[in-house]
């Protein structure tokens, strides 16, 4: 039995991280569209998902200095 392990842990955050992720989409050339996308590669999944990551790290290394 499969079970979803990606809890969120600010619930309030989940429209700012979809923000988040279409204009990190748009930036690398993914078209997402509303709802559904697991018609998208792994790729440009992990392009979106890798860029995510890496300006949430900049945007942390900023605030710590």
């Amino acid at each position: 039995m499969a079970t979803n392990s990606n809890k969120k842990l600010v619930p309030e955050a989940m429209s700012a991280l979809d923000k988040f992720k279409y204009e990190v989409a748009s930036e690398v050339g993914v078209n997402l569209k509303d709802g559904y996308n697991g018609d998208i590669s792994a790729k440009d999944a992990g392009r979106i998902g890798g860029n995510m990551v890496r300006k949430m790290i900049q945007q942390a290394e900023q605030q710590m200095k």
